[in-house]
């Protein structure tokens, strides 16, 4: 608690404060807010490097063997092999695995 004083996380602190008094949590404390504002830092962090890993394996498992036989130059040069595009199905997958459903409703086609 004591490293919080002198840490600025990348959450500004007038958001956390924004969101914290929403829910109806008062606490003058800084640092306590500064310590939840790290918690969700952490908890996106988490949830994008699973979408990011899921987005891999997306693109491994589905084409990455076809690409090898292309030449190094164009749209299929070696730049544009380790570009990975998330989607939200990915993101859907990894927010899964925290127990949150983030998908569009049924009646939306």
């Amino acid at each position: 608690m004591l490293m919080l004083d002198d840490y600025e996380p990348l959450i500004p602190n007038e958001v956390t404060d924004y969101y914290l008094q929403r829910v109806g949590f008062e606490c003058e404390d800084v640092r306590l807010k500064r310590l939840l504002s790290l918690a969700a830092q952490k908890f996106v962090s988490d949830i994008a490097a699973d979408a990011y890993q899921h987005a891999r394996i997306r693109t491994n498992a589905s084409g990455g063997r076809a690409r090898v036989n292309q030449p190094l130059t164009g749209p299929g040069s070696a730049k544009d092999k380790t570009r990975t595009t998330l989607t939200m199905d990915d993101l859907s997958a990894a927010l899964a695995e925290y127990g949150i459903s983030a998908r569009k409703p049924e009646y939306y086609i």
